[in-house]
């Protein structure tokens, strides 16, 4: 199981007790607005569809006293073609909300989805480093679908059960008022009882589904770490860990069915009380010809109607109270405002090839631990500038500052003299082309891939790409060629295959800025070789940034940064930096002695 399995897992087992606030429910009121014809026509609907079963009741008493009763065949015939009639009617209607229903709901999670997708593509990086994918991926599709829920099968629940209670309120009242006021007298008792009940109920369930998270989540660490566990011998001990957890659930799971056994049955006796007083009443007053058999059977169908709102109502309100918090959550996640974004009076870059100027920078994603302390850098257009030194040094910071996926947090990054956030990030993203140390390839086929750099490319010029990135030789040799299907992230090639369309894809995106980051480290010396010409061809006439810990790919760079504690310990060319037997030259003879170990034992 992955990290982002165990975070849905996580997500689905949170206990959501958020009450409704007023802000909350005018937001979710708001997604329906641009679908209030259909959500009109979906209440219509249900509040029809509701109110024709007290009808149906009240046609029932009808047919026992007027045509059973009084053995007439037209009040038969009469109150048979009212049923049936209605019938056809009710049927129509149901299909009217469940199909309204469907495309309310499709309606709403459409929007929503949109929403989030365009709001998680404007949102910083710094975002998703501070934010785990899997509970991104949950509002996507967990949360969208309970507010989808919320929207149509709550809200049919609520309305059905309003409408439910107030058309036999008023059928009740119309038979026998002072009959109808001892059955009311009950429901207040009901309601108690079911309150209580299922708040009950609901914790016990909760310490259950909290019990089921732990428990998936040591089965996964022991099934994980199956090695660790009988390399320690370490059997007993989880499986006493592993017992107090199951242990845990049993109880909550035995508390919560021991309460659903017994919930039901109370609500059935309270209830039982109400139809012993129709009965009685009933009876009494039939004897003297004021109350009839029909309106005995009526009353106790009305009270059926009433009961089970009431019997539901703590279903309905945890179903809810969820809804209410996934959609919470969405919104507090489009509330999220992007750390880096256009300001009011941005203008497009009309090119990235001027001089671009660090001045004095500090960056720091966590305030204790800066990552740049006042680094400042002057590169000249077309200059191609190779950043080494230590993990951890700040060199990825650097070009990711160039490229504004983060800001500084003090000092000025400067493209062409002026300050780059006066610049769009449209215009600046656009002219930047960029090739990871692990490269990320969508679905499809390598052609899509390549062109997802330049959408508008011809075939010829995703060829000529691949040709300059040197990929086009490994990518004929595939059975479909262009058209052979990458698999999902790529993973039916290999990395130094990835690595060469992820090249052509910059290539063909014809940037004026051109950044690699630690492109060569995974792969073979076969490719790096490719790699490497690839870079020449796109560099030339580009101002380029080059992160690499293999040292023989960078020794034809204009100028080589040494980078250590967010600061430039040295710079110069390869040649320089050697004679100065500095940072640099440690660096270069430890890797060339290594290599010359490896190829050492190699022979041996």
């Amino acid at each position: 199981m992955s990290d982002s399995d165990n975070e849905l897992i996580e997500l689905e087992e949170e206990e959501h007790t958020s009450p409704l606030t007023a802000p909350t429910f005018k937001r979710i009121v708001g997604l329906l607005r641009p679908h209030w014809r259909w959500m009109a026509g979906f209440l219509l609907t249900i509040a029809a569809t509701a109110g024709l079963d007290s009808v149906f009741t009240y046609i029932n008493r009808g047919m026992i006293d007027q045509g059973i009763g009084h053995k007439s065949v037209d009040a038969l015939v009469r109150y048979a073609a009212y049923y049936g009639g209605l019938q056809i009617v009710q049927a129509g209607l149901v299909f009217g909300f469940i199909y309204l229903a469907g495309v309310l709901g499709e309606r709403v999670q459409y929007d929503l989805r949109r929403a989030l997708f365009n709001h998680l593509q404007d949102l910083s990086l710094s975002y998703y480093s501070q934010n785990a994918v899997g509970r991104l991926m949950a509002r996507v599709t967990s949360d969208t679908g309970r507010v989808s829920s919320l929207m149509t099968w709550g809200l049919l629940d609520v309305t059905w059960a309003i409408v439910s209670v107030i058309s036999s309120t008023i059928f009740m009242l119309i038979i026998n008022w002072r009959l109808a006021l001892i059955v009311f007298s009950t429901i207040p008792v009901l309601l108690i009882i079911s309150v209580n009940f299922r708040k009950k109920i609901l914790v016990e369930f909760r310490r259950a589904r909290r019990a089921n998270s732990k428990i998936t989540g040591e089965y996964n660490q022991n099934i994980q770490g199956v090695r660790v566990v009988k390399a320690l011998g370490r059997e007993d001990e989880n499986l006493n860990e592993f017992s107090v957890l199951t242990g845990n659930m049993f109880n909550a799971s035995y508390r919560a069915a021991w309460l659903s056994a017994l919930f039901l049955p109370t609500v059935q006796i309270v209830a039982a009380f109400a139809l012993g007083a129709i009965v009685w009443y009933g009876g009494m007053q039939s004897l003297t010809s004021s109350f009839s058999v029909g309106d005995i059977h009526a009353f106790v169908s009305y009270l059926t109607f009433m009961i089970w709102p009431v019997q539901d109502l703590a279903r309905v309100y945890a179903e809810m109270q969820h809804s209410i918090a996934s959609a919470e959550r969405i919104f507090k996640l489009l509330d999220t405002a992007p750390e880096v974004r256009d300001r009011p009076d941005a203008v497009a870059a009309e090119t990235l090839l001027g001089e671009i100027e660090f001045d004095h920078v500090d960056f720091y994603y966590e305030e204790r631990n800066p990552v740049l302390k006042d680094f400042s850098l002057k590169v000249r257009p077309g200059e191609m500038i190779a950043l080494v030194g230590p993990t951890g040094g700040g060199k990825s910071t650097i070009v990711n500052l160039l490229c504004r996926f983060f800001e500084p947090r003090e000092g000025v990054i400067r493209i062409n003299g002026r300050d780059y956030t006066e610049y769009t990030l449209e215009s600046i993203h656009s002219r930047i082309g960029i090739v990871l140390q692990t490269p990320h390839l969508f679905s499809g086929t390598v052609r899509e891939n390549i062109r997802y750099g330049r959408l508008e490319a011809s075939d010829d010029d995703i060829f000529e790409a691949a040709k300059i990135a040197g990929a086009h030789d490994f990518i004929t040799g595939l059975t479909k060629g262009y058209d052979e299907n990458v698999g999902e992230g790529g993973n039916l090639l290999s990395t130094g295959q990835k690595q060469l369309i992820s090249l052509a894809r910059a290539v063909l995106a014809r940037p004026e800025l051109f950044i690699m980051d630690e492109a060569t480290s995974s792969v073979d010396t076969l490719t790096e070789a490719l790699i490497q010409r690839g870079m020449e061809a796109l560099m030339k006439g580009r101002t380029s940034f080059v992160i690499a810990h293999r040292l023989s790919t960078i020794r034809r760079a204009d100028r080589i940064i040494v980078i250590e504690d967010g600061r430039i310990k040295e710079q110069g060319t390869h040649a320089e930096l050697l004679r100065q037997r500095g940072h640099y030259y440690r660096l270069y003879t430890q890797q060339f002695r290594h290599q010359l170990e490896v190829q050492y034992s190699i022979a041996l």
